[in-house]
């Protein structure tokens, strides 16, 4: 019995120092805490106290918010409702569509868009506007008829301009600031639901989904979780404070909704994409004078390279920037100034923060050799100058009709021409051409003013004699009887 009391108390009294130990531990590490439960405060102390690795490498964090009410009321007056209204223009109708009951119907397409000054400049995406007729702006429950300022099919950027002042401008982040793993909303209406919210991470950046037209598609999308459907085009992609990170732009879907992909165009290419046609009309692109290409395990092995990060020059341009500054087929491009390059989406992207004139430094290897040079960037004309390309809209001929540039003219063997784009029910169309022709002769004289063709097909009638180029390049003649 003296020994069973004596074991219980020694254990009585080890489990009393025990706790005692415990509790002066607990203090000591939260001395003002007065709940026992668990708090992200104490394991963001735990963290940041952790011992620093040698040479760490510097972290933006941005804290998991309570909620994401700041970053959504910081946003959501800045983003738009915009209606697309096309198909009912009677000039893009012959008589026998009228004959046989296919004659002008409109039809309403919607998306969204964010507003970037307060005098009334929105950037949306150029598929949300594509060939609309009439384009009208809700804000606040206020319609706005708006005019198309510019659009950028190589990066689905459009800008349009509604005449008001005062209006809710948001207010900019940086996409190449933006972090894998941070918190994101997407803000825009999907399904004609205004002001939406979802939330998200940014699941990757540079990817690269092989959506996007024009002659030099640039893509560098940043992916997301954050729930993006149809009707969120153009909308915002915002961080937790509420500052413009991206433009929402497309879903990977086989139902054409959500499924978890979604992707924007960064708002540091967006911006300068809108800057350069509110100020120029066009996209000042820089031209390096290459041609490249992803490394692959395949490339890689063939060239015997030891990495997969850079792009491989598989061809330089005569006369370019690249054969100026004496890059060569098969290097490998590791660096465009301070950026590095790990595929083509980080490429195109470091490249299109550039203007035809500035000098880049590029970091290349040659059989294995590191290499340094300059290129100083070109336009799409083969200069060094702000480019002011001419086009002219016609609604009657359903098509946008611009001069075609240098490289056009190098891979089609032309010295000039006039270029078919934005192909949409009209004339044209009628007569059997398609986006992406290049007219060149018209009646035998030469068509280099896009103004001046576009306005003799439209006043024409009679014997009308085409020539050109097609895409592909294959040369085209065809005569017709217009009325």
């Amino acid at each position: 019995m003296k020994h069973f009391l004596k074991t219980t108390g020694i254990s009585f009294l080890a489990g009393l120092a025990g706790a005692a130990f415990w509790m002066s531990v607990t203090d000591y590490q939260n001395p003002t805490s007065q709940d026992n439960s668990p708090r992200l405060e104490s394991l963001m102390t735990s963290y940041t106290e952790a011992p620093e690795k040698e040479n760490p490498k510097p972290i933006r964090r941005t804290d998991p918010p309570i909620s994401f009410v700041e970053a959504s009321g910081n946003s959501t007056e800045s983003v738009v409702f915009i209606k697309n209204f096309s198909g009912s223009d009677p000039r893009r109708y012959s008589m026998f569509d009228y004959f046989f009951g296919t004659g002008p119907t409109q039809q309403v397409s919607t998306g969204s868009g964010v507003i970037i000054s307060e005098d009334g400049y929105i950037v949306t995406n150029n598929h949300v506007i594509d060939r609309a007729e009439t384009i009208e702006v809700v804000h606040k429950k206020r319609t706005y008829q708006a005019r198309l300022i510019g659009t950028d099919k190589n990066t689905d950027i459009a800008v349009l301009k509604i005449d008001t002042e005062g209006l809710p401008a948001i207010k900019r982040g940086s996409s190449r600031d933006l972090q894998i793993g941070e918190w994101v909303l997407a803000v825009g209406n999907p399904f004609n639901l205004t002001s939406t919210v979802t939330a998200g991470i940014v699941s990757a950046k540079e990817r690269q989904i092989n959506i996007l037209g024009g002659d030099f598609p640039l893509e560098s999308f940043i992916q997301t979780d954050a729930p993006i459907n149809p009707g969120n085009s153009g909308g915002a992609l915002v961080n937790v404070s509420g500052e413009l990170v991206g433009i929402n732009t497309a879903i990977l879907s086989r139902t054409g909704s959500y499924t978890g992909y979604g992707f924007a165009v960064p708002v540091d290419i967006a911006m300068k994409v809108a800057n350069d046609l509110i100020q120029y009309g066009e996209v000042q692109k820089a031209i390096p004078g290459i041609e490249a290409v992803e490394i692959t395990p395949e490339l890689a092995e063939e060239m015997n390279i030891s990495s997969l990060d850079g792009v491989i020059v598989k061809h330089v341009i005569k006369s370019g920037a690249a054969e100026q500054a004496g890059l060569e087929r098969n290097d490998v491009i590791i660096q465009l100034g301070d950026q590095t390059i790990t595929g083509m989406g980080s490429f195109e992207e470091a490249l299109s923060y550039y203007y035809p004139g500035q000098e880049l430094p590029v970091t290349f290897t040659r059989k294995g050799k590191k290499s340094t040079a300059i290129l100083k960037l070109q336009n799409l004309e083969g200069g060094t100058g702000v480019l002011k390309r001419e086009f002219y809209s016609s609604r009657l001929l359903g098509a946008r009709l611009e001069a075609v540039n240098t490289i056009e003219k190098d891979r089609l063997g032309i010295d000039f021409g006039i270029k078919i784009t934005a192909l949409s029910r009209g004339y044209l169309r009628d007569l059997g051409l398609r986006d992406g022709f290049v007219i060149t002769q018209i009646n035998r004289e030469p068509a280099r003013d896009p103004k001046s063709v576009g306005k003799y097909l439209e006043d024409y009638s009679g014997r009308l004699l085409l020539e050109g180029v097609a895409p592909n390049g294959q040369p085209f003649m065809q005569s017709y009887t217009v009325r």
